[in-house]
């Protein structure tokens, strides 16, 4: 039987034992015990592997460290760059404000002369606004904040552009016709200033339906304003006007058309849709700058387009301010008429180097502030490229970067200019854990699942969180949010924690199972009761814990993804047939943002939650052992392993997903060696219909090879325990698709392997009522193709085990077609025990003490006619001799040894005198001496031992010595 588990397939997982064993175990690791800091940190198990991993994965390695470059660098030093320029622009105009107050208007108030007075004023006023808007940080974001200075214009800015030069078309033909007094014109600009500084952001905050609506109808609305201004305000070239008007007007419509028909397409094809449309809204300016006859009207036109513009690509007032502060130096410096008519006034004296200075700073001071907003306006460079390289795909993926960036661009704008900053990704992530609005956690949360998908970032963040309980503790506080509006948030956490699953220790972070757990109860609604039993209001619950779409309605607003990040759109390509999307594909692909992870069918939070009880479990055996506490878990893992008649796709679908993940976790749950394993093997074996239910699974043709090897796994874990044998046999459906499954040529290696020691351990029943059932199992030859599989290394072991099992306790189901079969593959097995070694021997070693005892005529005849009569029996002494020191490994193999002799001095006394000329004897005395508890048992899992053996050890040296001493 040993040899079966040593031919075992290696699974995910090794054993934790250094002994083989049948069931593929999770890794033990040892585990430091955890340090007295303030902060209580969760000790990761294997965290050499952890950092072994962070010196070998990534795509490329920073110089001279060996470690992953992380994909957030570039952004970094471009924000320490920006702020190191603001922090300069600051400080210079500080000190020039330090230097107006306390130099010039202190020292010179009564000899400074008016203009310089009045400018340094104007300064000192400036700076003080700017000085004291920095204590409150939304004051200072919206009027001196570098971030946001300059800004792209994007379609709408266009747009809105369009429809104001419209507007003043319109009021410069009313002036000519009214006699409008120029008042009003002025009033007309100041009222226009503040909408054109504040219109393509207040969109952003529209309602998402009413923002789709704008934004689709309102390039339409700005051509058709031209209209009016053709038909009566329009003498010259108007045919032509007209032409031009009818192409902007077709071409706006065909745009329209396709927005709303081509909903949901590839990204290249919102780009060239948004290019067309910018090129129109183009051409429309140009084609409003002529539309009012005379070179003044033309002239007023064009400058209040070039205007509004400006006007438009301003975020803030940093770049006027700054615009002045530049202007109003120069003007002083280049005059440089500091002294007036007075020069030789002794009051007046080093007045011009003071003021030389003065303004000095206040230039260099602009000067900075605007390098730093131009900077800015090309921060969309880093953030795309961080966007691609941490994989932030799609509209929440730019809004992460882009609150990644303002986090670091806040923090290097605080403190020490030289101090260390914590501004990594990671950081950013925790922090917005850390915050108390539900949006900042979900960016936190799906943030670090970007990270931990990718090799560069996963080994720093895992060790992050998985040493920090505070982090933990918000994310396991996630877990257990209600309502149905933070699924998407709890989904991601799932995601999350699946990931850091296998490093955690459940005694190190409290509270994770149970939550885990009520992650498995979102899905009870599976379960149908009684009817008789069943409330009124259980009839209504649906399927629910998935999310089929995880934008959250970011579709209306694809089209400002590009506009965050400063350039156009791209993406895969729909038809790759078409050479110019490929071509476009390989030019966009180095500035592509990745496409955001949608939420599919199969993020369901019951199988996320079986997911991570399945990375706990294989982390460590103390995890299981508080997994299996929880009495009521186990009952509801194995109800999903069920099968339900659903009318609809998605629910059959979903329904496949939490099957794979039950099976998943109950495959690991019950392969554990110990007295853990014994108690959960003995748990789940229980339940009234997993038999049943496995037995679905393996008939299933839509079930994947995976899952059918999970499922023979299970069956043979299960079948570990007596009771499970038994029950498990009951069911005849298991052993015949276990049979089709082991015995198919076509099926897959690894699933006709598992299925065999599935066999192997259900013939392992002393009843006898699992062999007959096999060995009656029609449409197959089952002694014929098992001796069959004695040449093949694959399947010998396997093989063995069965016809030992097959000869021990159903020799009387035996015909003589297979008696024949067993005596043909004698030679083959005898000569593989002069070979073998361990597991494998004990189980060749096994089937030839059974066949010496059903055929023991054509036992004795293959013996001397290969002529190794005298070499096996010295080898069954040698063998004896070489296990005085049963192993975990082989424990019954000097029981099979005795089993072997016993047999053959029972069938002949020549044997009897063979082994009484060599030295048996010793060696039974040994074994006497030597005999151990472990002996009792085929099988020992750990520092348990399982399936006992029938007669003791004891029994059997007894009668072997008896044998000898009658010979």
């Amino acid at each position: 039987m040993r040899g079966n588990i040593a031919k075992m397939p290696a699974g995910s997982r090794a054993c934790s034992n250094t002994s083989v064993c049948p069931i593929e175990y999770p890794p033990t690791s040892a585990m430091a015990q955890s340090s007295g800091a303030a902060e209580h940190r969760v000790r990761m198990p294997g965290a050499h592997h952890v950092a072994a991993a962070t010196a070998t994965a990534g795509p490329a390695d920073e110089q001279g460290k060996g470690r992953p470059a992380r994909p957030e660098k570039q952004l970094i030093c471009f924000v320490r760059f920006l702020a190191l320029t603001e922090r300069t622009g600051n400080a210079l105009g500080t000190l020039a404000f330090t230097w107006a107050t306390v130099v010039l208007l202190g020292g010179y108030p009564t000899v400074l002369g008016s203009d310089d007075f009045w400018f340094a004023t104007v300064i000192v006023f400036l700076e003080t606004l700017r000085m004291f808007g920095g204590n409150n940080r939304l004051d200072y974001q919206l009027f001196f904040h570098t971030r946001g200075a300059l800004k792209p214009l994007g379609w709408s800015g266009l747009i809105i552009i369009v429809c104001l030069s419209n507007v003043w078309n319109y009021m410069l033909k009313l002036i000519d016709n009214d006699r409008v007094a120029p008042a009003v014109l002025l009033l007309i600009l100041v009222l226009v200033v503040p909408c054109l500084f504040q219109s393509t952001r207040s969109l952003e905050r529209l309602p998402q339906r009413l923002y789709h609506v704008i934004s689709l109808w309102s390039p339409l609305v700005a051509v058709l304003l031209m209209a009016p201004l053709i038909a009566k305000f329009t003498s010259e070239n108007k045919v032509v006007k007209w032409i031009v008007f009818g192409i902007l007007l077709l071409m706006v419509l065909i745009l329209t058309g396709k927005r709303l028909s081509d909903h949901g397409t590839g990204n290249q094809h919102v780009f060239w849709r948004r290019l067309i449309l910018n090129l129109c809204m183009f051409v429309s300016l140009v084609m409003l700058v002529f539309m009012l006859d005379g070179p003044s009207h033309q002239v007023l036109v064009f400058v209040y387009e070039l205007y509004a513009l400006v006007l438009v690509s301003f975020g803030n007032l940093q770049i006027p301010a700054a615009a002045t502060r530049v202007v109003l130096s120069l003007l002083r410096l280049t005059s440089q008429k500091y002294y007036g008519e007075d020069k030789d006034n002794p009051g007046k004296v080093n007045l011009g180097s003071t003021l030389n200075i003065f303004y000095g700073m206040v230039l260099g001071q602009g000067t900075l502030y605007v390098v730093a907003c131009i900077l800015e306006f090309f921060s969309f460079i880093p953030r795309r490229h961080l966007a691609r390289r941490g994989g932030f795909g799609g509209q929440f993926g730019v809004e992460s970067v882009s609150l990644y960036y303002a986090y670091t661009l806040e923090k290097s704008m605080g403190g020490d200019v030289l101090g260390s900053k914590k501004t990594s990704i990671i950081s950013f992530a925790i922090h917005c854990l850390d915050s108390d609005i539900p949006k900042m956690q979900l960016h936190g949360i799906r943030t670090m699942h970007s990270l931990l998908r990718r090799e560069a970032t996963r080994p720093r963040l895992l060790s992050r969180i998985t040493m920090s309980s505070n982090t933990m503790a918000r994310l396991i506080n996630v877990l257990g949010w209600s309502g149905e509006g933070y699924t998407v948030i709890r989904l991601f956490a799932a995601k999350v924690i699946t990931e850091i699953a296998t490093s955690l220790r459940v005694i190190d972070v409290p509270g994770i199972v149970q939550a885990v757990c009520a992650l498995v109860e979102y899905g009870d609604q599976w379960k149908r009761g009684h009817p008789l039993l069943q409330d009124a209001e259980a009839e209504h619950k649906t399927i629910s814990g998935s999310v089929l779409n995880g934008n959250d309605g970011n579709d209306n607003r694809k089209e400002r993804v590009d506009e965050d990040l400063g350039t156009g759109g791209s993406g895969t390509a729909n038809n790759e047939n078409s050479w110019k999307l490929r071509w476009w594909k390989h030019i966009s692909g180095i500035w592509s943002i990745p496409h955001e992870e949608q939420l599919t069918e199969e993020d369901l939070l019951p199988a996320l939650g079986m997911s991570i009880l399945d990375g706990l479990a294989s982390c460590d055996k103390a995890n299981c052992v508080e997994i299996s506490r929880e009495t009521s878990l186990i009952p509801k893992i194995i109800d999903f392993t069920g099968y339900c008649n659903f009318k609809s796709d998605a629910q059959a679908h979903q329904q496949r997903v939490l099957v794979k993940s039950s099976v998943k976790l109950l495959h690991t749950l019950t392969g554990f060696d110990g007295e853990v394993g014994v108690t959960m093997r003995q748990k789940v074996c229980k339940h009234p219909f997993l038999p049943r239910n496995l037995a679905h699974i393996l008939g299933d043709s839509t079930s994947s090879q995976e899952l059918r090897k999970l499922v023979a796994g299970i069956i043979r874990n299960l079948s570990i325990d007596r009771n499970a044998r038994q029950a498990i046999g009951c069911s005849k459906l298991i052993i015949s698709r276990l049979m089709h499954a082991f015995l198919a040529p076509d099926d897959d290696m690894l699933v006709r392997k598992v299925a065999g020691q599935a066999l192997a351990m259900l013939a392992m029943d002393s009843s006898g009522n699992n062999c007959v059932a096999m060995l009656r199992e029609t449409g197959y030859a089952l002694v014929k193709e098992l001796t069959c599989m004695i040449y093949d290394d694959r399947y010998r072991c396997i093989a063995a085990s069965l016809l030992r099992s097959l000869c021990l306790h159903a020799r009387h189901e035996l015909k003589a077609t297979d008696l024949k079969e067993l005596s043909s593959s004698l030679r083959e097995l005898l000569e593989r025990i002069l070979n073998a070694e361990g597991a494998e021997l004990e189980i060749l070693i096994g089937l030839s003490s059974q066949i010496s005892k059903a055929i023991p005529e054509e036992f004795a005849r293959e013996l001397e006619h290969v002529e190794i009569e005298e070499a096996f029996m010295k080898r069954l002494v040698d063998v004896l001799d070489a296990n005085m020191e049963p192993s975990g490994e082989c424990p019954g193999i000097r029981r099979m040894i005795l089993e072997q002799a016993i047999n053959l001095m029972e069938y002949s006394s020549r044997y009897v005198n063979c082994f009484n000329n060599g030295p048996m004897i010793n060696a039974l005395s040994m074994v006497e001496e030597t005999i151990s508890k472990a002996e009792n048992y085929n099988i020992i899992l750990g520092d348990v031992g399982v399936m006992e053996a029938g007669e003791p050890l004891s029994s059997l040296v007894a009668r072997a010595k008896q044998l000898l001493a009658v010979g």
